[in-house]
């Protein structure tokens, strides 16, 4: 990947999902849900260098998918068209959050892309500005551009802040896909959990995902690697999966497992983050 001198680094951390509940059924279909978003500081990079026309050029563009379709690149043109800058950029990814294993990275990319070019660009949105215009990109956007531990409700763009403690996690991909639409619309997932009142890191305990069954039901893969995991401590999984996470108190408790594992599992260490290192 050549990125010239110019170019300006930006991190985009990964995100796990410590507790999901789908709580409804929207009559537009989506799902209504209740979760606990953490970052991680497991991370991709970012690069922008500026350009005097109004050109967006994605240098690093997902297999199969077209450069105007990926979430990075959507994002610079969404930022371009509302603020009407006429200026450009160039937009390289360096990936390390493994794509499709419920960590977010797409999102976090195009998160990181909105903040980054409102500062260059000096578009001078606020965030709440910023988090209406990542929600037209993906549900998981605005939790990013928000920046900090939150507790999310609606489809995942109502945000409020939660305190959670120092962890530690460790997280493996099982070595499959898992297809978001269909678990989503599978006749048995639970669409009924009770919504919390007073959500706190412990009122919620124990922690769970109610996509987590019927994910373990169509991917036995992903089934094999939670056993195996459980078998050193309790494991969960993020997001729709595939990723699987557990969590630590202690940080070489923690390390101890990431090396037993990795011998498996592809397999990543990661400190929880309180706040988005482009939060100020």
């Amino acid at each position: 990947m050549n990125i010239p001198p110019h170019a300006q680094a930006f991190p985009a951390p990964a995100k796990l999902n410590l507790d999901l509940r789908i709580t409804g059924r929207r009559a537009d279909g989506y799902h209504e849900l209740e979760s606990i978003f953490r970052l991680i500081d497991l991370r991709d990079t970012v690069y922008l260098a500026l350009r005097d026309d109004a050109e967006i050029i994605m240098h690093t563009p997902v297999a199969g998918v077209a450069p105007e379709q990926d979430l990075a690149y959507r994002a610079a043109a969404l930022l371009q068209q509302h603020s009407g800058t006429r200026q450009g950029v160039e937009i390289w990814l360096e990936k390390n959050i493994p794509m499709g294993g419920g960590l977010g990275g797409g999102s976090s990319d195009a998160a990181t892309v909105l903040l980054a070019l409102n500062t260059l660009w000096q578009c001078g949105l606020s965030r709440d500005e910023l988090i209406a215009l990542g929600a037209k990109l993906g549900a998981d956007v605005p939790f990013f551009i928000f920046g900090r531990s939150a507790f999310a409700r609606g489809i995942g763009e109502k945000l409020a802040e939660i305190d959670l403690p120092k962890q530690w996690y460790v997280v493996v991909r099982p070595d499959v896909h898992v297809a978001t639409a269909k678990i989503f619309a599978h006749p048995d997932l639970t669409r009924d959990s009770k919504p919390s009142i007073m959500p706190t890191f412990q009122s919620l305990q124990p922690f769970r995902n109610d996509m987590q069954a019927v994910v373990f039901r169509e991917y036995p893969e992903v089934r094999k690697a939670y056993s195996e995991l459980s078998a050193y401590r309790g494991a969960l999984m993020t997001g729709s999966g595939a990723c699987l996470f557990v969590p630590f108190d202690n940080e070489e408790e923690a390390y101890n497992l990431y090396r037993q594992i990795s011998k498996s599992y592809e397999a990543y260490y990661a400190a929880g983050l309180d706040t988005h290192p482009l939060f100020q």
